[in-house]
């Protein structure tokens, strides 16, 4: 299977060069020759003065005096919107929770093959010599493959490890674990987990990761805009590679254009406020039938594209017949709908006729996908814009990246900076795509690790396949920290413990990292040299990331890390083709250069380039300002067809009737969620929503003094009702506890009108902090809301996560609230 989450990232980046430019050629006397152009120039440190670099959170401009940072802003600035992410870099370099060496679980330091998992998270910490950490980690990878085979190893590393084309730790560990032998790894993601696999259902791509209709389009020709479950001005901080900011610019014109904009979400966000929306609050998890209800009061009023629904759709007739109830007698109406989501329904029957009267554009985010079904809202806001009828018109139709990366901003004409790939010998006619593709052996969906951790040898169904689970014994994680995002954290810390080994290479005593055996120090991105781009969907920037400081006590490069493995396995020549950080960053330039050159595009040499320390900005023809989204597709539906298997819009699948799901069938349907506040016998009070957090990247730099710009009594906040806190007794400022039958947690609460009756807010990514070292069960003193979340399936197709179907309970907490120790050093 391909690692759609690798895939999707880079897609718009590279696409256009699959079949031209390789990034890593074959030469086999590369590294002598760029040796020498190396030496040319100083890569010495700046004691005293200013060093560009990049972050998933933009360019940054780093102050250095004597040779430490001491400030960290944004090199420049787009719009008004303040990134909150930008100013500390010093944080990250000198936190007190920094991994200073390697690190051995006491246990397993003393016996390998009888480690006492068990105790991981509990036990104590024994340093050891990095040589010593190097060989003790080949020792037992090599001891798993010869027991367990390649299946047995489990090469982690989910998503959002550090900007950058060399040091791309995910991308390294699977070079490795390809080179010496093969491993076990995941496909899809938690972010989209449901869309990425329903999209290529209904419109033949992954939908969630394209470049939208351009922004100049939108404000010119959008009347309506619905930001449908998404906050831009909390996920438009970030980028896969480096933001470009430019999607803030986009949205502050969008506040002064006069359009009508309305933000459907159940919690009135920053967004809704910043753009003075309307908002609509319905129930979590019931969008479906909302949109549902829409349909129906568009369909009775005559209000619909018959010509389009005939000429670019499959199947909606079909979908009608399930609308009107012939088989189960439920007309889904408006009035139907009110009751499940909780919007009155004369406000669902103003909205749809408000839709079509007007050039409408849904902007949606993805937390209404992370549910369970989550494979419905966004395979049924197609169908509602599909009986619109303004798919493929200039600001019409439905766009799923608007809140992610940036997407609509303009694409530049630019070169395009490659990166290290995972196997280590790319084929000629793999070109520019190597890098995206997933070499493990055998692979299972992202979401169901505990699952599988838990039940080896189970067969489960995923999107018309059948997949069973291998016995892993041996983890090697990079770059993410599963014990903070993954759902259910009390049943993943069970999971966790099964396996023999697992080895994490991180920066910061991460919860992950004190659920490991050994600890491998890393080096953060300030304390190396590397490359990037801003923009995934404008290509915009090529930016310089210069090594800002040296690196901090006994830390390695994750780059250095694994070289030094492939010593032990015999083979270094193949792992790093005889090339240093530097040589590899070259080579990805020079790539590009030659690019730029075939395009007639001006770009400095590297020498220039990396000494002058500035970005390589690239422009956007008027053509590309001008881009509407499946407008190919509507001028000519038979010259351009969609990538499904009728070349239209799916809204029936029969490739999904044949799977035969319980729990997706072959149309959109309302299925009832398995907690949600409308269901009988509740197993507890209030829906809990977990959005992506304003002042972190999931939960990355929860351990930075950006902290004290949102945490109240020094915990996560809980967002709670005005009238449902007077019932419990609580005020803003007060900790309470969040619990159900998973967990507990503790947060500060924070009272408020804008957030729908019967529904709690806690942002996903704050640090597992247990009140007894590794117990199952144990309180959590920094409100981690995946203690409270539900590990299950969207469903038999798509397999994603749930995070957003789960109910909880809240109580005033009377007890002395104990210290945090999770950003600390370990004892």
């Amino acid at each position: 299977m391909k690692n759609i989450d690798q895939k999707r990232r880079g897609f718009l980046r590279v696409a256009a060069l699959f079949s031209t430019v390789p990034f890593i050629d074959a030469i086999t006397k590369r590294g002598e020759l760029l040796a020498g152009t190396i030496a040319k120039f100083s890569t010495k440190l700046v004691e005293n003065g200013e060093v560009l670099t990049a972050a998933h959170w933009g360019m940054l401009k780093l102050t250095i005096k004597n040779g430490k940072v001491v400030k960290s802003e944004p090199y420049q600035k787009t719009s008004s919107i303040e990134n909150s992410l930008q100013h500390y870099t010093q944080d990250l370099v000198y936190a007190d929770d920094r991994v200073k060496y390697p690190m051995v679980r006491k246990s397993y330091l003393e016996n390998p093959d009888s480690p006492k998992p068990e105790l991981r998270g509990a036990d104590e910490w024994v340093r050891v010599s990095y040589d010593d950490a190097i060989k003790l980690v080949a020792k037992e990878l090599k001891k798993t493959r010869k027991e367990k085979g390649a299946e047995g190893v489990f090469a982690g590393s989910y998503g959002w490890k550090s900007s950058g084309s060399i040091h791309n730790c995910r991308v390294l560990l699977h070079r490795f674990m390809t080179a010496t032998g093969g491993f076990t790894g995941t496909v899809g993601d938690y972010s989209t987990g449901a869309s990425q696999v329903i999209m290529p259902h209904v419109l033949g791509t992954l939908e969630v990761y394209e470049q939208q209709t351009s922004w100049p389009v939108v404000l010119e020709s959008s009347e309506v805009v619905v930001i449908w479950g998404a906050n831009p001005l909390a996920t438009l901080k970030i980028a896969w590679t480096s933001t470009d900011e430019n999607g803030f610019k986009y949205f502050e014109k969008l506040k002064k254009s006069g359009k009508k904009i309305i933000s459907i979400d159940p919690y009135k966000t920053e967004t809704c406020e910043y753009l003075d929306a309307q908002w609509i609050a319905p129930n979590p998890n019931t969008d479906v039938a909302m949109m549902m209800g829409m349909v129906h009061t568009l369909l009775e009023a005559k209000k619909y594209d018959a010509a389009f629904l005939a000429d670019y759709t499959e199947g909606f007739d079909k979908f009608k017949e399930y609308l009107y109830g012939k088989d189960d007698g439920i007309v889904k109406s408006a009035k139907w709908a009110s009751k499940i989501c909780g919007v009155d329904e004369k406000t669902i029957n103003s909205l749809a006729h408000l839709f079509y009267d007007n050039r409408t554009m849904f902007m949606s985010g993805w937390g209404m996908q992370r549910a369970h079904h989550g494979e419905q809202p966004h395979w049924m806001l197609v169908t509602l814009a599909s009986v619109i009828g303004q798919i493929g018109l200039p600001g019409g139709g439905f766009g799923l990246s608007y809140h992610y990366s940036n997407g609509g901003v303009p694409t530049a004409k630019s070169a395009i900076i490659g990166g290290i790939t995972a196997n280590v010998t790319p084929t000629k006619d793999e070109g520019g795509a190597a890098w995206l593709r997933n070499a493990a052996k055998y692979s299972f969906p992202v979401a169901r690790i505990a699952d599988a951790l838990l039940n080896p040898g189970k067969t489960i169904d995923f999107n018309g396949k059948k997949v069973t689970y291998p016995e892993i014994d041996f983890i090697y994680w990079v770059g993410g920290n599963p014990l903070v995002h993954h759902q259910d954290t009390n049943t993943l810390l069970e999971a966790w413990k099964k396996p023999r080994t697992v080895v994490v290479n991180e920066a910061f005593w991460t919860p992950t990292a004190r659920m490991a055996d050994i600890v491998m120090p890393t080096t953060t991105s300030y304390e190396r040299n590397d490359i990037t781009a801003t923009g995934d969907y404008s290509n915009l920037n090529i930016v310089p990331m210069k090594q800002a400081v040296k690196k901090q006590f006994e830390a390695r490069d994750d780059y250095q890390i694994f070289s030094d493995l492939s010593k032990e396995f015999g083979v270094f020549d193949k792992y790093t083709q005889n090339k240093t950080e530097m040589q590899w960053i070259e080579e990805f330039y020079e790539k590009a250069y030659k690019q730029a050159q075939n395009m007639k595009l001006p770009m400095p040499t590297f020498r220039e380039f990396w000494s002058k320390n500035q970005p390589i900005t690239f422009d956007v023809p008027y053509e590309n300002t001008q881009f509407v989204r499946y407008a190919d597709f509507r001028e000519d539906p038979i010259l351009n067809p969609l990538g499904t298997p009728s070349g239209r819009i799916e809204i029936y699948s029969k490739t999904i009737e044949k799977m035969n799901y319980e729990h997706c069938k072959a149309h959109p349907t309302w299925l009832e969620p398995a907690e949600w506040v409308g269901m009988e016998d509740k197993p507890a009070e209030f829906a809990l929503i977990s959005p992506h957090p304003s002042h972190r990247l999931h939960s990355q730099l929860n351990n930075t003094s950006l902290r004290k710009k949102y945490a109240v009594a020094n915990r996560e906040p809980i967002w709670i009702n005005t009238k449902d806190a007077k019932a419990k007794g609580i005020k803003s400022g007060d900790v309470v506890r969040v619990f159900n039958d998973r967990g507990e947690i503790l947060t500060g609460a924070i009272v408020t009108d804008g957030l729908k009756p019967g529904i709690v807010r806690v942002q996903e990514g704050a640090w597992y902090d247990p009140l007894e070292k590794g117990k199952i069960g144990a309180l959590c003193k920094n409100g981690n809301a995946n203690l409270l979340t539900k590990d299950i399936p969207t469903s038999e197709l798509a397999m994603g996560n749930s995070s957003n179907t789960a109910l909880v309970n809240i109580e005033k907490y009377t007890k002395k609230a104990p210290d945090l120790t999770i950003f600390k050093q370990p004892s």
